[in-house]
């Protein structure tokens, strides 16, 4: 269960039909360097299709990311590290990231782009998945402190509304983050499972709509 935290954080496409009126603008990726990149990101808050992936942001009270450099220019290091149920665990794995966009093409395909906002330490990741003929969206809002303003999250909540996901679930601000000495684990070819486990997507929707009841 642990390992599925890296799901949440995987974009959303870029919208192909006709999006609402005055969201045209706020869709439109930006310009970002590797360098913008590096460094120390705290999850705010987002909102995903992922089956299973609400469930999993109930019980997740933090993740935080630290991207560093690689030998090769084009190849980041992503070590990702949650809390999920009180219990800590880290990913690491590398990302191609080109023309302002991050890209894994084995053994899933992800695409993450950027998207603008007014928060000027605050990164807004749209991701793309693709798994056995299955796609997969997702808005992740990530900052370098833990509170970001209200307009910060209105923003996010009124980006998801244009791409027509489910409300935003944010993580509490005050909960602890995991220490930077959890020993990482292997990280895209156990989550490459997860996608293509079509049998547990139905029982990971159902579970999602029971929290959202629950806690709505």
């Amino acid at each position: 269960m642990r390992r599925v935290a890296f799901l949440l954080l995987t974009l959303v496409p870029l919208v192909t039909s006709a999006a609402p009126d005055g969201c045209e603008h706020q869709l439109t990726p930006i310009t970002i360097s590797d360098e913008d990149m590096l460094g120390k990101w705290l999850y705010i808050g987002g909102s995903s299709d992922i089956p299973g992936s609400r469930s999993l942001a109930y019980l997740m009270s933090s993740v935080w990311l630290n991207i560093t450099a690689t030998s090769q220019s084009n190849v980041l290091r992503i070590l990702q590290t949650q809390r999920i149920s009180g219990k800590c665990s880290s990913l690491i794995y590398d990302v191609k990231f080109e023309n302002s966009s991050m890209l894994i093409e084995e053994p899933f395909y992800l695409k993450e782009v950027y998207l603008p906002t007014d928060c000027s330490d605050c990164l807004l990741v749209s991701e793309d998945v693709a798994s056995g003929g299955d796609t997969f969206s997702s808005l992740l809002l990530f900052s370098r402190r833990r509170n970001v303003s209200d307009a910060a999250m209105d923003d996010l909540k009124g980006k998801a509304e244009c791409l027509g996901m489910p409300s935003p679930i944010m993580v509490d601000a005050k909960s602890d983050l995991c220490p930077e000495d959890v020993p990482p684990s292997e990280g895209l070819s156990a989550l490459n499972s997860i996608f293509e486990a079509k049998m547990g997507h139905h029982v990971a929707r159902l579970l999602d709509a029971l929290f959202d009841a629950l806690v709505n």
